[in-house]
């Protein structure tokens, strides 16, 4: 029997809530209560909540606090904060695992722990180590950050016919040396192209800048003035209506949006990710979008995110996310599809690892990394059984690099038999632990 936590029900391969051999779901969704403590700047916020309720009774006490978590609305700060959790204001302020100052988990054992009964070694591992190996994390205790009264936004679309491909290989260069205050990301999609029955790439530059329009332009002038961006790009906003803006939501929507903990889509889909420490060439880049061209891509998407600034400050081994200085970016791989069949899914999921074995020469090496929240079993998975620290390591040191071997001995430590286990659980390093 093996237990299996939810908080947003995000899982990628759905490891909280679907297992090959009997399980039970602990469901965290009714434990949702969020309290702010502005003068602090701090907030308890229960493992069932989404990032949405938190960004939005933030907002409800202070228009110049935030915290620095996930893009989607609807995930769960449970699994995503003890997977590291990013945004656009990692840049800045680094992950929602790096303003963690607190937590209450449930051990093996059945008793509630905070950070100081659990001790330091337990509270490293369930901040970007991934929570469900430890036990069951019921509440975080979070840094607010501030955010300036008005942030700017913007959306510059561009095709390859506009030069997209010179503008994204410009960008790897820019992207993470700007200052901190700007995260400018890029998401990229097939579409119709301007020639009639042709396709293109659809490429979009989406920038939030903590500040206003005026400081923005000439700074992006000076920046990357390959963009061409104008005025009439920017938009002035508040953060939290940055927060839909960002997420993609229309202008105009309430806030309460935010609230709304249903899936925004119900199709299927298969995700990848990868780490680049070198600039793609540009032919590097011509091979994807000819990928992004063959049957299995309809619905693909990939999207760069930027590190540098404060990541560049923090070491790998501050927490289990080691993904620090020396990476330019993260790539988000997915490929969705609604229609139902074994054989249509097969078609997207091999276009996914084919495009993913492309990539191969151009992203980090020894290890080729991932990043634990875009969880994917094709990188390695555990026994059903007894799974060594060896084999895990396959999949393991992808995730956490040199940080794989800690986890294991907290692991160890606290949880020797193996109890808290799934596909990708942090493996015991007693022999034969967890059979």
């Amino acid at each position: 029997m093996q237990i299996r936590t939810r908080s947003g029900g995000h899982d990628f391969e759905g490891l909280s809530y679907v297992s090959q051999v009997p399980f039970v779901i602990i469901d965290l969704i009714k434990l949702r209560e969020i309290e702010i403590d502005v003068k602090n700047r701090i907030a308890w916020v229960q493992a069932g909540a989404t990032a949405g309720e938190l960004y939005y009774k933030i907002s409800q006490k202070s228009k110049t606090l935030a915290f620095p978590a996930s893009v989607c609305p609807t995930v769960g700060v449970g699994g995503q904060f003890s997977g590291g959790g990013y945004g656009v204001l990692m840049r800045k302020y680094g992950l929602a695992a790096d303003n963690i100052i607190d937590a209450h988990i449930i051990d093996v054992k059945g008793r509630l722990l905070d950070r100081e009964a659990m001790g330091e070694d337990l509270f490293w591992a369930i901040r970007g180590g991934g929570g469900a190996s430890f036990g069951v994390i019921l509440a975080w205790k979070v840094k607010l950050v501030p955010v300036p009264s008005t942030v700017t936004v913007f959306n510059v679309p561009k095709t390859l016919e506009q030069n997209a491909t010179k503008l994204i290989h410009r960008w790897q260069v820019v992207a993470n040396k700007l200052e901190e205050d700007i995260e400018i990301n890029i998401i990229l999609k097939r579409g119709s192209s301007s020639k009639k029955g042709e396709s293109t790439i659809h490429a979009l530059f989406q920038c939030l800048f903590l500040g206003g329009v005026d400081q923005l332009i000439p700074f992006m002038q000076k920046s990357f003035p390959e963009l061409g961006l104008i005025r009439e790009d920017s938009t002035e906003m508040s953060w939290i209506e940055s927060v839909l803006f960002t997420f993609g939501f229309p202008r105009g929507q309430p806030l309460e949006v935010l609230l709304n903990r249903s899936q925004i889509t119900t199709d299927s889909f298969k995700a990848k990710s990868d780490f680049v420490r070198i600039p793609i060439p540009e032919i590097g880049l011509e091979g994807i979008w000819s990928m992004f061209g063959e049957d299995g891509a309809e619905g693909a998407m990939m999207v760069l995110f930027p590190l540098g600034g404060i990541m560049d400050k923090i070491s790998e081994s501050e927490i289990p996310f080691p993904h620090r200085s020396g990476n330019l970016y993260l790539i988000q791989y997915t490929v969705h599809w609604e229609q139902e069949g074994d054989e249509i899914a097969q078609r997207h999921i091999n276009w996914i690892r084919r495009l993913y074995s492309y990539m191969e020469p151009f992203v980090s090496k020894s290890p080729r990394a991932s990043y634990i929240n875009y969880r994917d079993l094709d990188i390695g998975v555990n026994n059903k059984g007894y799974t060594s620290y060896k084999q895990a390591s396959i999949w393991g040191v992808k995730y956490f690099k040199n940080n794989f071997n800690r986890l294991a001995h907290v692991k160890t430590k606290f949880d020797p038999l193996n109890f808290f286990k799934n596909e990708q659980s942090i493996p015991t390093l007693l022999s034969g632990g967890g059979r």
